[in-house]
C-alpha cells in the first residue's frame, strides 16, 4: 500500500502542510529539530492511533490550536480511501471515511504502517510497557477488532482498581467486600484478558522466525536471538525458559507453554483462577496483580539477556530486527506490503548494516525515511527528497 497525499491542520509544529507522494522511496532531510519526525509521526498514526513518541494524544495538537486533523488518501491495490482523523485533546477524536463520518476505529486496517525510531531503543533497555505497547500495536494492525478489546480491558482495570482500593477500605473499617461487584468485573478481566494473552501468544509464535532472520541479516555471526512472551497467567505461564535454556534444550519446552496460551477459554479459566487466588492480596495493595498487563516480551540474545548485556550497536540491530519482523510478518498473506518508516536510523548504522537494510527494503511499496544528512542514505534507497527547515517542507526532487 501507499499514500498519495497527506495534509495536516495544527499537528505538532505544522499549522498548515500538504504534500504529495509517490510509490518509492520518500526522504526528509533536514538538522534535527526542524519538523521530519513530525511527518512520518502523522503517517504512522493512521495505522495504530497512537504516537510512537508520545503516550498521549495532547502533544500532537499544535500549541493554542483546538484540535490537530491528519487528512491522507491511501492506496490499497485498486482501493483508494480518503481518511481523515481529528485529534482532540482530552476528548473523543472524530474521523471520516470518504468524506463520511465513522467511528475512529472503522479506520483501523486501512494504513498498515511499521515504523523505527531511536525510541524503539527501549524495546531492549525499556520497561515491560514499551514491549507489551509494541506487540498490541502489532497486533492491531494484524486484527483492528483487537483495538477495542484493549481499550474494554483498559476500562475494566480502572474500574476493578477502584473497586480494591474501596474494598481495602472497607476491609480496615471492618466492613465485608463487594463480593457481587467482584464477580462481574473479575469475569470481565478474565474474558478480555484471555483474549489478549492468546492473541500476543500467536503473534510472538509468528514474529520469533522473522527475528532471528533479520538479525542475522544486519549483524550476521552475533548471536541467536530470542523472542519469549512471559504471561502473568499462572506460575506455569510464567515459569518460561532463559536464553541459556534455548540455546542448550531448544524450544521443545517453550513451545508447550505457548500452547497452553493459544486457547482462548483455558486461558480464561486459569486467568479467573489466579484472580480469585490473588483477591486478598491485591485487596490489601488495592492494585491488579493478575492479567496480560503484568505481561513482558523476553528478549535473550545467545546465552544472555538482551537487556543489560546487549552492547549499544548489538541494541540497535534487536530494536530494528523486532520492528522488520514485524513489518516482514504484516506482508504475509497480504495484496500489499506495508509503509515502513525509518526514522533517524541510518546515521547510527556502519556502512554494512546500511547496505543489508537496503537490500531488505529496497523493493518496498513505499518507504519514509528522515536523516539530517543525506548522505547517510545508501544510494539504493535514493528518491523523492524533500528538505525540512523551520517547519517548511520544500521538494528537492
Amino acid at each position: 500500500m501507499w499514500i498519495s497525499n497527506l495534509a495536516l491542520n495544527d499537528f505538532r509544529s505544522y499549522p498548515n502542510a500538504v504534500l504529495e507522494f509517490e510509490p518509492g522511496a520518500t526522504l526528509f532531510i533536514g538538522e534535527n529539530g526542524q519538523g521530519k519526525t513530525n511527518i512520518v509521526e502523522a503517517i504512522a498514526y493512521l495505522a495504530t492511533f497512537s504516537s510512537h513518541r508520545v503516550a498521549a494524544d495532547a502533544a500532537l495538537v499544535r500549541q493554542g490550536g483546538p484540535a490537530a486533523v491528519i487528512r491522507a488518501k491511501a492506496h490499497n491495490g485498486e482501493r483508494e480511501s480518503m481518511l481523515e482523523i481529528e485529534i482532540l485533546a482530552g476528548r473523543a477524536n472524530r474521523a471520516r471515511l470518504n468524506r463520511g463520518a465513522v467511528k475512529p476505529r472503522e479506520l483501523l486496517g486501512i494504513v498498515r504502517a511499521v515504523v523505527f525510531a531511536p525510541e524503539d531503543l527501549q524495546l531492549i533497555s525499556g520497561d515491560p510497557g514499551v514491549r507489551r505497547r509494541f506487540l498490541d500495536d502489532a497486533a492491531i494492525q494484524q486484527r483492528p477488532r483487537m483495538a477495542g478489546v484493549k481499550t474494554e480491558y483498559d476500562k475494566v482495570l480502572r474500574h476493578r482498581t477502584a473497586l480494591l482500593k474501596s474494598s481495602g477500605a472497607a476491609r480496615r473499617r471492618g466492613q465485608p467486600v463487594d463480593e457481587i461487584s467482584f464477580a462481574v468485573w473479575d469475569d470481565r478481566l478474565a474474558d478480555l484478558g484471555a483474549q489478549i494473552v492468546a492473541h500476543r501468544a500467536a503473534l510472538v509464535r509468528d514474529l520469533r522466525p522473522h527475528v532471528v532472520t533479520m538479525y542475522e541479516k544486519i549483524a550476521p555471526g552475533r548471536g541467536t536471538p530470542h523472542v519469549v512472551y512471559e504471561a502473568n497467567v499462572d506460575r506455569q505461564a510464567s515459569a518460561v525458559p532463559s536464553p541459556q535454556d534455548l540455546e542448550a534444550s531448544g524450544y521443545g519446552a517453550l513451545e508447550e507453554i505457548e500452547d497452553g496460551l493459544l486457547d482462548v477459554d483455558a486461558v480464561r479459566e486459569r486467568l479467573r483462577a489466579s484472580i480469585v487466588e490473588r483477591r486478598d492480596r491485591e485487596i490489601d495493595r488495592g492494585i491488579n496483580l493478575v492479567g496480560p498487563h503484568r505481561d513482558d516480551l523476553v528478549l535473550g540474545l545467545g546465552t544472555l539477556p538482551a537487556k543489560g548485556f546487549a552492547s549499544h550497536g548489538e541494541t540497535w540491530s534487536y530494536a530494528l530486527a523486532l520492528r522488520l519482523a514485524e513489518w516482514a510478518l504484516l506482508r504475509e498473506g497480504d495484496e500489499s506490503d506495508p509503509i515502513l518508516i525509518l526514522d533517524d536510523v541510518f546515521a547510527e548504522l556502519d556502512l554494512r548494516r546500511r547496505s543489508a537494510l537496503a537490500d531488505m527494503i529496497v523493493d518496498t511499496e513505499q518507504v519514509f525515511i528522515t536523516a539530517a544528512v543525506g548522505d547517510d542514505i545508501p544510494p539504493e534507497l535514493d528518491g523523492t527528497r524533500f528538505r525540512v527547515h523551520d517547519g517548511t517542507v520544500t521538494r528537492d526532487r
